[in-house]
């Protein structure tokens, strides 16, 4: 008889102290279409997960990091607002893993292109793939790409997920999101919470 493993793999998500705080009066954590900077994109993307995610039933997305993110740099929210860098584990099967630079291209409604030979022959109206086709392409995360058209930077990639019950959240970590050009004094600024 064969035994199936249940895998399991470390995300983490950043969150406002406010979101952390109805989280655990609620007893789990979700996404707020309120909060939605692009709410056509983002049911965009409900859609997508409704279509490769077993189990998900179109809750709004949260946000992952697939690799734990730097907290010192700039960008994870507003200056000075109060934030926590939260670590979850989850099934992998429960999240929808994309390419982030390739999600800007989604988020400011442009044609994916591998290549400046395809952007030309889309623009000019040669191409049967639809400019909503080619934004499924953020989810093929080895298709080959022509470097000296979409540049050599690394592939960041980013996850989406449904509800988190709060029993998968490891650590929630405090802090208060960077001003440009400032790094943290002292390890004091942080406060540290493991489950």
């Amino acid at each position: 008889m064969s035994r199936s493993v249940k895998v399991i793999e470390t995300y983490w998500t950043i969150q406002s102290e406010e979101v952390w705080e109805l989280a655990v009066r609620r007893g789990y954590l979700i996404g707020d279409p309120h909060y939605y900077m692009f709410p056509e994109e983002y049911e965009w993307m409900i859609q997508q997960m409704r279509n490769r995610l077993p189990g998900y039933i179109g809750e709004p997305p949260i946000w992952l990091w697939l690799q734990k993110p730097d907290m010192r740099s700039t960008g994870h929210a507003e200056s000075g607002s109060k934030i926590v860098r939260l670590t979850v584990q989850l099934d992998p099967r429960s999240v929808l893993v994309s390419d982030c630079w390739d999600w800007e291209i989604v988020l400011n409604n442009g044609f994916n292109a591998d290549t400046e030979a395809e952007s030309q022959a889309f623009d000019a109206g040669e191409l049967q793939l639809t400019k909503e086709q080619s934004w499924e392409r953020i989810f093929e995360l080895d298709r080959p790409r022509d470097s000296s058209w979409i540049g050599s930077h690394p592939r960041i990639l980013q996850g989406t997920t449904g509800r988190i019950d709060l029993q998968y959240i490891r650590k929630v970590e405090y802090f208060t999101a960077r001003q440009l050009g400032r790094y943290l004094k002292s390890k004091k600024e942080t406060e540290v919470w493991h489950f």
